[in-house]
């Protein structure tokens, strides 16, 4: 063989080389993208998203719509270029979305967790916004602290070192001018048992603070005798608390918070209503449009992002606590602008 066949077959093995490697060789990146968008006071699989057991509930109209991001594992080189030349996604390090000291059983279970933590304090910031009480529980235990082995998840804790203990908050409260190795009386009740008293022997605490350490992390949850079930599946992580509690407070009230329009929205929650900024929101925008909604309630957080990439035809409303977004679903109602990003 001459020369220039030479040239020419090693070509045609360095482009066949490339094009393997492109399409085989997986990438250290994941794909960002629009994801599923569900309508909080409709249906998924044939079952309402919200439902109200117990309670008297209202008709609902219109979209109260909670968004997602997809994320898109396991791309090939050309798979990846692919998706970033169409603009509709981005790139983004795997490892930020897949630790590797952690498996994707682990990662997933994490998210499952952080969809169904937003849940419950989706229900506790609405029901405590429309009046009915709450309770202080036993959300999670320190490894090794004085709390283990004498408190549990899900105990309800009535009062600590003397001091009735209303809201999360208090319990912290409760243990100031405490120091390692003070001995405080909880008073708490597990279930349907009768409250008893427990002693605890505070420990050191590993912030360094002075103060004596429990090693419980309290949170409030609503004290009704009506059951809120929200169902949806393959959905993780928390920022759907804002759309959910929106959604709970509208069933259990007379009227249409939406005024019948289709809105759209995302946002992590409190317990007592404080609305946090999440990632991702230009894909949550572009979704929720295409979807057809025309007003987008925006974490205060997250407003110059979201103001610099909206959609056209597409109203931002500017929300940091769950009253915020109340008085703006109240002004599209009464027809007028809500307050903007």
């Amino acid at each position: 063989m001459n020369r220039r066949t030479w040239t020419l077959l090693t070509s045609v093995v360095l482009v066949a080389a490339f094009g393997l490697l492109g399409a085989f060789v997986r990438v250290p990146y994941v794909a960002l993208g629009p994801g599923p968008t569900f309508n909080t006071l409709g249906s998924d699989g044939g079952a309402p998203v919200i439902s109200v057991e117990g309670e008297r509930t209202y008709p609902t109209a219109g979209h109260l719509n909670m968004t997602t991001v997809s994320v898109t594992d396991h791309l090939s080189m050309f798979g990846a270029l692919g998706l970033w030349v169409s603009g509709r996604y981005a790139l983004a390090p795997r490892e930020l979305y897949f630790p590797p000291d952690k498996t994707e059983q682990e990662i997933e279970q994490q998210n499952t967790a952080a969809f169904s933590d937003s849940q419950t304090v989706a229900k506790t910031a609405a029901l405590s916004h429309l009046g009915y009480p709450t309770e202080v529980v036993v959300d999670r235990i320190v490894p090794g602290s004085p709390a283990e082995g004498l408190l549990a998840p899900g105990d309800r804790v009535l009062s600590a070192n003397g001091k009735p203990v209303p809201d999360a908050a208090a319990l912290r409260t409760a243990l100031t001018g405490t120091t390692p190795g003070t001995e405080v009386p909880i008073e708490v009740q597990r279930g349907d048992e009768q409250p008893r008293t427990v002693t605890a022997r505070l420990g050191e605490n590993p912030t360094g603070d002075q103060q004596g350490f429990l090693g419980v992390a309290a949170a409030e949850r609503a004290d009704v005798d009506f059951d809120v079930q929200i169902r949806l599946a393959d959905v993780g992580g928390p920022s759907a608390g804002l759309m959910f509690a929106l959604a709970i407070i509208d069933k259990l009230t007379p009227g249409e918070l939406n005024g019948g329009r289709f809105v759209a929205g995302t946002g992590e929650i409190s317990a007592t209503g404080d609305v946090g900024p999440i990632g991702g929101i230009p894909f949550k925008m572009t979704k929720a449009r295409e979807a057809g909604a025309t007003t987008f309630l925006v974490p205060a957080g997250n407003c110059a992002e979201a103001a610099a990439q909206a959609p056209e035809g597409l109203q931002l409303a500017k929300v940091g606590t769950l009253d915020e977004a109340l008085a703006a679903l109240e002004a599209l109602r009464n027809g007028q602008q809500p307050a903007g990003c």
